[in-house]
């Protein structure tokens, strides 16, 4: 557990390293705007993704809450799928996190012989990513059922405006 308070101390840093990760799968455009405004007001995307970061390095720290690391997870997923990201690009910025711990992690570690606590924890990232893959899946899923409800819907009336349709109401019997 060693590692996990090497991170704790450099947590601030950490997760504002991978925010910036995670905003340079951005165009270039969208990364300066992003990254330069940090008022949640002026640059409400940004600062979701900045915040969702951090709360979800607390979360890996302490791994005591599945449900929570869930929602950060959830916030950041949302973000990524309604932009022109692929499935495997929406869920990336978790594998970003492991880059981040090899190139600040890995050769010291390897040097000092506790690489093996790197590579612990970096099945907790492996662990985040699964559980990426599943939100993400719920959450496409909830929008095509939300498209298929919606098409049911306008097909439903435009028969009744046709006429081809007859709402029928059942009174209750007060027998």
């Amino acid at each position: 557990m060693i590692f996990e308070s090497v991170l704790a101390e450099r947590k601030a840093e950490l997760s504002e390293k991978w925010a910036d990760l995670v905003l340079q799968t951005y165009p270039k455009e969208t990364q300066k705007i992003w990254g330069r405004q940090k008022d949640r007001f002026q640059n409400p995307v940004g600062a979701a993704i900045i915040e969702a970061t951090r709360e979800l390095f607390d979360q890996m720290l302490d791994w005591q809450d599945a449900g929570k690391i869930a929602e950060g997870l959830d916030t950041l997923i949302r973000i990524r799928s309604v932009q022109d990201f692929s499935p495997s690009q929406a869920i990336s910025f978790v594998f970003l996190l492991k880059k981040l711990l090899r190139d600040e992690f890995f050769k010291p570690m390897k040097e000092d012989g506790t690489l093996d606590d790197l590579l612990r924890f970096e099945a907790k990232i492996d662990n985040m990513a699964m559980m990426s893959f599943d939100i993400y899946s719920k959450g496409r899923e909830q929008i095509y059922r939300l498209r298929v409800d919606e098409v049911k819907r306008a097909q439903t009336n435009l028969l009744r405006k046709a006429g081809m349709i007859v709402d029928v109401t059942v009174e209750e019997s007060t027998d």
